[in-house]
């Protein structure tokens, strides 16, 4: 049976699935937001012909980002089939979310994690071939076990983020490149009552740096979500709570190549110094670094620019909503330090924090 996939898309089965997952999920958040609660949308006309212009896979030219603030769990819809499927990774696939794993909880977390690998690539001009003998070793694994690759071929497009899963390679397929990823950078749900952020993490800088293209970037400020799923709530805590204003602000698209062309170029210097230096960072694939390139002094200061000028044009849009300025040490991690070592519940300062 011919199952339509090819090296240019997943097959039709997976698509449909992954289709189905995704306007369901969008389906059920949009009929609870307009229906049961006051939504607000700013922006948005703008954002949706950004899109429009980038429909045609073979039209794009280059990747898109968007960033956000960190409020809430995505609609309570995610939530209940989050609980019910919690030991299934497929429905999470199928929803377009990459696998990763959080440093504080996992050794193969970090900077250098294959999520970060597949979303560089997802921003880059591919398709990227995945190690083909390791990928068939995966795929082998589907008859055993809750595994998500794409059952219905027989393209080898599995990868692993810890040695025992193995998930669908999105960026092995040509319809991906210069993909739109979103990111939270804060790592963390957090509720505030200024509704400040916390600090951003540094894998947002190697999606802008290591990019084969400086991607565009949408920043964008959410509010209202932590009312419809406050982390203080009592029972019953899987229910969403209507009748609350929400919004989603875009800023405009930035001149990404104005802000980020000059540490983009810094980087490449730096990375073309090291591999000449080096032979085993010049025959790593495209999103995956040496030990070297992941922990140069150098190396750690441009993704510390990076990260801050991202986290500043996120802070443009949460002023254009009429919110104050932040406090400046709300951004250091210095600041986030100390918390000690509770890491989620409710903070000292009053903010609920969450691990997802």
């Amino acid at each position: 049976m011919d199952s339509g996939a090819t090296g240019d898309y997943p097959s039709l089965p997976w698509r449909t699935w992954s289709n189905m997952t995704m306007w369901g999920v969008a389906g059920l958040c949009r009929a609870f937001l307009s229906g049961l609660c006051h939504a607000e949308v700013h922006g948005g006309e703008a954002f949706t012909e950004l899109l429009d212009s980038r429909l045609d896979p073979s039209q794009r030219t280059k990747g898109l980002i968007t960033v956000s603030n960190h409020i809430s769990v995505r609609g309570w819809n995610t939530l209940l089939i989050k609980l019910i499927l919690r030991p299934l990774s497929f429905f999470f696939t199928m929803g377009q979310v990459l696998p990763t794993h959080r440093l504080a909880h996992s050794p193969f977390g970090g900077l250098g994690q294959p999520a970060i690998t597949q979303a560089i690539r997802l921003l880059s001009k591919g398709p990227f071939p995945v190690d083909h003998h390791r990928a068939h070793e995966e795929l082998q694994k589907f008859s055993t076990q809750n595994v998500c690759v794409d059952p219905f071929s027989d393209l080898a497009v599995a990868y692993t983020t810890n040695g025992d899963d193995a998930h669908i390679a999105p960026s092995a397929y040509a319809c991906n490149s210069h993909s739109w990823v979103h990111i939270f950078p804060e790592g963390k749900i957090h509720q505030a009552p200024r509704k400040t952020m916390r600090y951003f993490k540094w894998g947002i800088a190697r999606l802008i740096l290591e990019a084969n293209e400086c991607p565009d970037v949408v920043p964008m400020w959410i509010e209202g979500f932590d009312d419809v799923m406050h982390e203080s709530r009592e029972f019953p805590r899987f229910l969403p709570r209507p009748g609350k204003k929400v919004s989603v602000t875009f800023g405009p698209k930035v001149d990404s190549e104005a802000v980020f062309g000059g540490v983009r170029s810094r980087w490449q210097k730096l990375k073309a110094k090291i591999e000449a230096a080096d032979a085993q960072s010049q025959s790593l694939p495209v999103g995956v670094l040496s030990d070297e390139l992941l922990n140069n002094e150098k190396a750690v200061e441009l993704r510390k620019e990076v990260t801050l000028k991202i986290r500043n044009l996120v802070l443009d849009v949460r002023r254009s909503r009429g919110l104050p300025d932040e406090d400046p040490k709300e951004g250091l991690v210095e600041t986030w330090l100390e918390e000690g070592p509770k890491r989620e519940g409710h903070m000292k300062d009053d903010s609920w924090v969450r691990d997802i």
